[in-house]
């Protein structure tokens, strides 16, 4: 496995593995399903200005990891949200944790101040795999989200770079 720079061609493959996630779980609260141009315009307006990396395993992208502005205002500018994701059947692999490693690394060496990782209440491998890297929770906020019949808890994770 080889963690590299997102590419606009491998957008296909990156809405493949989010929209497993919009169907299937929580893990987003995204609820419309990503297209392949509407991924590709996403890679384009992030990895233009800020971190954006795939995994390939074998030539097939298997998780990918990027960080975004965190809010639109200008006195946020140093801080950005983390997301990471993984291809259903390959998590538990160590591929999240190798693409948070790199992404955390970047966002230091282009000197930005601190990262937001958003988790749905519940998701416990997210929890722990930002936790392990020093990422605490800065904020809980009850029954935002509304998905599959139920209202969701989301918190907000921070770690200062």
């Amino acid at each position: 496995m080889k963690i590299r720079e997102v590419r606009t061609d491998d957008a296909k493959e990156i809405a493949e593995i989010y929209n497993h996630y919009v169907r299937t779980s929580t893990v987003t609260f995204d609820t419309v399903i990503a297209t392949e141009e509407m991924t590709r315009n996403r890679i384009e307006a992030i990895a233009s200005r800020y971190p954006y990396y795939v995994c390939e395993d074998e030539g097939r992208v298997v998780g990918y990891a990027y960080a975004h502005e965190w809010k639109g205002r200008g006195a946020y500018h140093n801080t950005l949200e983390a997301s990471a994701y993984v291809l259903d059947g390959m998590t538990g692999r160590g591929i999240g944790r190798k693409l948070m490693e790199c992404l955390i690394d970047d966002c230091r060496k282009r000197g930005f101040h601190a990262l937001i990782a958003c988790i749905t209440t519940g998701n416990e491998a997210s929890e722990r795999m930002v936790k392990s890297f020093g990422f605490y929770e800065a904020s809980h906020f009850r029954e935002v989200g509304y998905k599959f019949g139920q209202f969701l808890d989301d918190s907000d994770y921070e770690l200062l770079l």
